[in-house]
């Protein structure tokens, strides 16, 4: 082990030794340019592993002790990760946002509706879901309504991945930086929505106008024909009853239905020796297939799902609540994922399997990370040398505070940035006032997140909806960086500074 006295810091500055400050802005950028380009040539490692190996390194450097960067992770933060990821997996399990996506159809008036539409849905699903889960499960489905009315995507995934972002920004489970930010100023759940909602539904609402405006000739263009999309019903909710035509008398209804439901399982278990008979339906396979196109779905009633998925919905209700009772916002979510697991009676591995560990490493590590570069003094240095700036009781404090967090949310990513910055923020405005303490976490949750909309690269859930629409077998579709820069830039500052007078009055 090296000597405690390498990082002392120097007493004539904030900054630690010159060595530590090296090593640890080397550790930090490693982090960084894999948190940000995950696929470079020279280290094609990936986010996880980036996020990881920057830990690794700021241990190694001796820029933080083991013992300090385990406990600069934040359990608190990684279990209400995990419980909310878990509870989205059980909601996905109960059609929730199968519900969601047929919302987006439903008796459409037109493209402009449509658009409408994805905006209201996507707000509100990120709220409540966090936004890059509603991206994932909603993407596909805009694609498909989009073909359906033969309009070009764009301005429809442009909508998802923007209003999914300003959406998310209205409670403390809608992004990960609001759910660091909540627990790190010890807010309410109800206190942040009342706090950060008025300022979500006009962003919201402009976002939509702008959208409108920027897009207005693309959705008037009347549709030519209108794609058939892919039937979404479920095949264990309907049961197919079928008939046997007339010239396959010999067989009895009962028999004609195993054929009509699954008819190779059928024949390698029951026409073994019966060639005349295996001869007969090769012969009427054209019968067969027409009865199958013909036949109409009688739907039945499966009480057993149906009260499973109530419970799933209720549960989920009982966990919204207990936040805005002011109940722990981490075991609540755990408990209430917990309870589903329970409750659905089966090996929970299947479900466990779908929840993102790599995203919790990815948390572990930046945490580590973040905090051996805040060790470094860098950090301090540079706001004790801008802080002035930036005060909340002026109209210029709050512009450059918000530029600020504005440029590093889209050049360092928005959660490295609240962990940066959130402390620091908070201590300086609560040298004004406690209320504007208050109000000063606001405005970070709230610039952090609308934000992301900036750029392609400024919010996962921007590249989640460029990646899935890329790789969708449905409508493959490649949404650019210039093309989401041309709305980002002009949505991103009006719905910020809108949000920003509202917020802080």
């Amino acid at each position: 082990m090296r000597s405690p006295s390498l990082r002392d810091p120097d007493p004539d500055t904030d900054l630690a030794p010159s060595m530590v400050v090296i090593l640890g802005c080397f550790a930090f950028a490693v982090f960084w340019v894999l948190a940000v380009f995950p696929a470079v040539p020279f280290l094609p490692f990936g986010r996880t592993a980036g996020s990881l190996l920057g830990a690794m390194l700021m241990v190694v450097f001796n820029v933080i002790t083991p013992e300090e960067a385990y406990d600069s992770i934040d359990l608190s933060i990684l279990g209400l990760l995990f419980g909310t990821m878990l509870l989205s997996v059980y909601l996905e399990k109960a059609d929730m946002f199968k519900y969601l996506g047929k919302l987006l159809s439903w008796n459409s008036q037109g493209s402009k509706d449509l658009l409408c539409r994805i905006c209201v849905i996507s707000a509100i699903s990120s709220a409540l879901f966090t936004n890059d889960t509603s991206c994932i499960v909603l993407t596909e489905f805009v694609l498909k309504t989009a073909s359906q009315n033969n309009v070009r995507p764009h301005p429809f995934l442009l909508a998802l991945a923007t209003s999914a972002n300003i959406g998310s920004s209205a409670t403390p489970i809608g992004n990960p930086q609001n759910l660091i930010i909540a627990i790190l100023s010890n807010y309410s759940f109800w206190d942040f929505i009342v706090g950060i909602l008025p300022a979500m539904l006009v962003g919201v609402a402009v976002n939509i106008l702008l959208l409108l405006c920027m897009f207005w000739k693309l959705l008037s263009v009347k549709k030519d024909q209108i794609r058939s999309a892919p039937s979404e019903t479920s095949s264990e909710e309907v049961i197919y009853h079928h008939y046997p035509p007339p010239n396959m008398s010999h067989l009895t209804s009962q028999e004609w239905n195993s054929v009509a439901q699954a008819p190779n399982a059928w024949s390698n278990q029951n026409l073994d020796g019966n060639p005349g008979l295996r001869e007969t339906l090769m012969n009427q396979n054209t019968d067969i297939m027409e009865c199958l196109e013909n036949a109409a779905p009688i739907q039945t009633v499966d009480w057993k799902r149906l009260v499973w998925k109530s419970c799933v919905y209720i549960v989920s209700l009982g966990m919204l609540i207990g936040l805005l009772m002011g109940f722990n916002m981490s075991w609540t979510a755990v408990t209430a994922a917990l309870v589903l697991l329970v409750l659905d009676f089966k090996d929970a591995q299947p479900c466990l399997d779908k929840v993102s560990y790599s995203l919790l490493l990815f948390f572990s590590g930046m945490f580590i990370t973040v905090e051996g570069f805040d060790r470094t003094g860098l950090p301090d240095t540079l706001w004790n040398i801008t802080q002035h700036h930036m005060r909340l009781d002026h109209l210029s404090g709050i512009v450059l505070l918000s530029l600020l967090i504005l440029v590093l949310s889209n050049v360092v990513s928005n959660v490295p940035t609240v962990l940066l910055l959130g402390s620091r923020v908070a201590a300086a405005a609560a040298s004004i006032s406690p209320v504007e303490e208050r109000k000063s976490w606001l405005i970070l949750a709230w610039v952090s997140t609308v934000a992301g909309n900036f750029t392609l690269l400024g919010s996962a859930a921007n590249l989640i909806v460029c990646e899935q629409a890329r790789r969708s077998e449905f409508y493959g579709y490649s949404l650019s960086f210039w093309r989401h820069l041309k709305f980002g830039v002009p949505s991103t500052l009006v719905v910020m500074a809108i949000g920003l007078k509202l917020i802080h009055g």
